[in-house]
């Protein structure tokens, strides 16, 4: 086509819901050909057959959106003569602004199919089984905390109140109990699981390690970064957390404070919140990088993002260079000193 040879592939972008899949592929003379498909087994191996019978290299992008793009991304991947990048939805929004005001079904997918012909394919690589399930019981578990969370409040306002009713009271207490026995028991099919697989056993070993961070927060940490390509570097990781500062300034009058982006992984920024307010009360070389920010007249939870976006690097950098924690790296010590 409008390619040469070398280079020949056909762009695609799927739109992927949770009941089907809008298929936009590159047509003759710049058109884009529209198919849909159930999302399911069925649907994904009709989509497979439909984009071999081309003849040509598809490269294809769809929007990261949990379980209803997961199965769909691994049987993409395992096709031949396709390539598929899973890609960042606000990554997606932004580059659709540039093109089309209109939101449904069929123009996101020909947004994601532009997006594959113009921008850099960066080809997606499944995660190991052990990953996937490792980030799908910490997942769990956190729903499950979520839920703990929100029973006890309950339990306790309604303790609190003349009017409560003693029914109730006793029905919460039997639901937080049954929610306790089941966290702890998907805890522990997730501690036997890392104690099966090698790389896991030694990256968990790493993270306890750190100041902060505890077998829970090790798990929740492990199950997210678990997934993540070993070829990003750690840039890369902090975008995908979503702690990379985002500025806002304009001209010589619009200088608003920095904050984090959030267009990143959400689980992840919870797993490394914790950690980080343990850290600075019990690591000299994190409460020295907290306090120096503060002393520059940052805000408080300005200045913990900033040392979870810290603790990230470290984990970075640990679990590249196979070692345990060393905060010296992340605070010299003539800088600890200055800032004592």
């Amino acid at each position: 086509m409008h390619k040469s040879s070398a280079e020949s592939f056909l762009s695609c972008g799927i739109d992927v819901s949770a009941a089907q899949l809008v298929v936009a592929l590159e047509g003759e003379g710049g058109s884009w050909r529209q198919r849909s498909f159930a999302n399911r087994a069925s649907g994904h191996q009709a989509l497979i057959l439909w984009l071999q019978k081309t003849g040509e290299r598809v490269r294809i992008c769809l929007e990261a959106t949990g379980r209803y793009s997961l199965d769909l991304a691994l049987a993409l991947h395992a096709a031949s003569g396709i390539e598929v990048a899973v890609l960042n939805p606000k990554v997606v929004h932004a580059f659709a602004a540039t093109l089309c005001r209109s939101k449904t079904d069929p123009a996101d997918a020909q947004v994601l199919a532009e997006y594959a012909r113009r921008m850099p394919f960066q080809p997606w690589h499944p995660p190991g089984a052990a990953a996937l399930e490792l980030r799908t019981l910490t997942r769990h578990i956190a729903a499950l905390t979520q839920q703990h969370t929100q029973q006890s409040n309950r339990l306790h306002a309604l303790s609190a109140s003349s009017t409560g009713s003693r029914w109730v009271w006793q029905d919460l207490k039997r639901s937080l109990r049954d929610l306790e026995r089941r966290m702890e028991k998907m805890r522990r099919a997730a501690l036997a699981l890392i104690a099966q697989d090698a790389e896991l056993r030694v990256r968990f070993s790493r993270l306890l390690s750190m100041p902060g961070i505890g077998e829970i927060s090790a798990l929740y940490l492990l199950g997210e970064l678990a997934l993540l390509a070993p070829s990003l570097s750690v840039r890369q990781w902090v975008a995908h957390s979503g702690l990379d500062p985002a500025h806002y300034d304009s001209g010589s009058s619009v200088h608003k404070r920095a904050r984090i982006s959030r267009a990143g992984n959400r689980y992840l920024r919870r797993a490394l919140y914790m950690p980080a307010l343990v850290a600075v009360r019990r690591d000299p070389h994190l409460r020295a990088f907290y306090q120096a920010l503060l002393a520059r007249h940052k805000a408080k939870l300005q200045a913990l993002m900033a040392v979870a976006r810290k603790m990230l690097h470290a984990i970075f950098g640990m679990f590249r260079g196979n070692t345990d924690y060393d905060g010296s790296r992340l605070f010299p010590a003539r800088a600890l000193a200055a800032a004592a």
